[in-house]
């Protein structure tokens, strides 16, 4: 498997630290609004990636974080005359609305960064003893200059980004390129207790401790947005490195921009879209498929357009395997013939070339281009004639390989519903058993009110949806 790494710019073999075990740690959202369609292609890129993982057989522990302490989650909670603490609240379960939505599964910790100051204090301890930071007047920064790597992921030395840099009204920083560690308490911000005096902590260094603690001092895979480059992962690894000797990430994963009608997305463009926006128009699984359709790291452009072709791509998967689950129950049971044995080798060959194409960086365009592959192939040669083993095979195949993607959520949610009808067909045998004849046709008339048709044939009964 082959992962293109951000910090040497080339795909490298994924090997993880610990064998088969996987530690991945992802940037959260800043949880003081909805997020927008942009965080979303970052958020299903990674469920996707850890799906993918899990179906090669690796162990894998997922950490995503939530930013709860924040400039903007300050500025809004006062807008609002509630509590930080209140809006984070509101807007993590907004978070898991949406993100429930689309198929997001949830991490194994999503860890606030509120509730980890103390270790956030006895890691900027460790790096003022060990010379990589200094405390003026409350204030605590980053000397970034003695960290000799750094600029190392975004590929830029300390003299090119100092030139961008400036030191803010109030900031007491002894070098443009030093940020901050710990803030010390403004009037009407929240604080807590330091060596230092009242404060809160810098953006950067809560990732640092969270990962950290959760994934151990070296993980294997640490992803966001392009836009974490440059400060915030390259801050990260050096507050890290400076406390631990040891590398932070083994390998960094950044998910390419999306554009609005070819346009960056921006409020003052009036294009800025959240995802509860997109989600009131479109189903969220479009939306999925969608973000999925290009490759990770390239640029991807919304447009109403491009969202229709994803649901109409879509629509022809879901209604090939509505197609495929009617000629099941039509299908034979026959012993398999040449032809037979030799679609069933085509089936594998889809099924390689999906697993070539997630191995190649996680290349999920070309793995969707498998799953059309196996629809067309089997409208070709696929009919009522064909043994049932085939078709069956067929579904089978397409629903695991697109479950590792995300899709078909509503097609499980149906077989669920099969299930709860075949056991309203039994209950419905043992009534009429017992000569119960009035509960029996009570639950023929629930599930034909719900569009479900029996037929008491000789061999038992049949159902079949209106």
């Amino acid at each position: 498997m082959q992962i293109y790494n951000t910090l040497t710019r080339k795909k490298e073999e994924f090997v993880p630290l610990k064998g088969n075990k996987v530690n991945i740690y992802t940037c959260g959202p800043t949880v003081y609004d909805f997020f927008h369609v942009g965080n979303a292609r970052v958020f299903i890129t990674f469920d996707m990636i850890r799906n993918y993982l899990k179906f090669r057989g690796y162990d894998v522990t997922f950490v995503q974080n939530f930013t709860d302490i924040d400039d903007k989650m300050i500025k809004r909670a006062n807008e609002e005359n509630i509590t930080v603490k209140e809006l984070g609240e509101r807007f993590i379960d907004e978070y898991f609305k949406d993100a429930d939505a689309l198929g997001i599964e949830r991490a194994d910790v999503h860890p606030k960064a509120t509730e980890h100051i103390e270790d956030i204090i006895e890691l900027i301890k460790t790096l003022i003893d060990n010379g990589y930071a200094y405390e003026v007047d409350g204030d605590v920064y980053y000397a970034t200059r003695k960290f000799k790597e750094y600029g190392k992921l975004s590929q830029q030395n300390v003299d090119e980004l100092e030139a961008g840099a400036r030191i803010e009204p109030g900031e007491k920083k002894k070098d443009p390129m030093d940020f901050a560690l710990w803030k010390a308490q403004k009037p009407g911000e929240p604080a807590w207790d330091s060596p230092w005096g009242k404060g809160r902590p810098g953006w950067h260094i809560e990732c640092s401790v969270m990962a950290m603690k959760y994934l151990g001092e070296t993980i294997d895979i640490h992803g966001g947005g392009p836009d974490l480059i440059f400060p915030h992962h390259e801050n990260e690894i050096a507050q890290s490195e400076a406390a631990t000797g040891r590398p932070f990430a083994r390998y960094f994963m950044h998910v390419g921009y999306l554009n609005i009608d070819n346009q960056k997305m921006s409020k003052s463009l009036g294009n800025f879209f959240t995802v509860r926006d997109i989600l009131k128009k479109y189903d969220p699984e479009v939306l999925r498929f969608f973000m999925l359709s290009s490759h990770y790291r390239s640029p991807i452009n919304f447009s109403e357009d491009l969202m229709q072709q994803a649901k109409s791509s879509l629509e022809r998967l879901y209604n090939a395997l509505y197609s495929m689950e009617h000629l099941e129950n039509l299908a034979e049971d026959r012993e398999l013939v040449e032809k037979d044995k030799e679609y069933l080798d085509k089936l594998e060959k889809y099924e390689r070339e999906f697993v070539e194409a997630m191995d190649d960086d996680f290349n999920t365009a070309d793995a969707i281009a498998s799953l059309f592959n196996i629809v067309r192939e089997y409208n070709m040669k696929v009919d009522e004639k064909s043994p049932r083993e085939i078709v069956k095979a067929t579904k089978e195949t397409l629903l695991n390989l697109g479950s590792v993607l995300g899709f078909f959520r509503k097609f499980e949610e149906k077989t669920l519903l099969d299930e709860e009808i075949e056991q309203k067909i039994r209950e419905r045998e043992e009534a009429r058993k017992s000569k119960n004849y009035a509960l029996a046709d009570k639950i023929r008339d629930e599930l034909k009110a719900q569009g479900i048709i029996l037929e008491d044939t000789p061999s038992g009964v049949r159902w079949k949806r209106q």
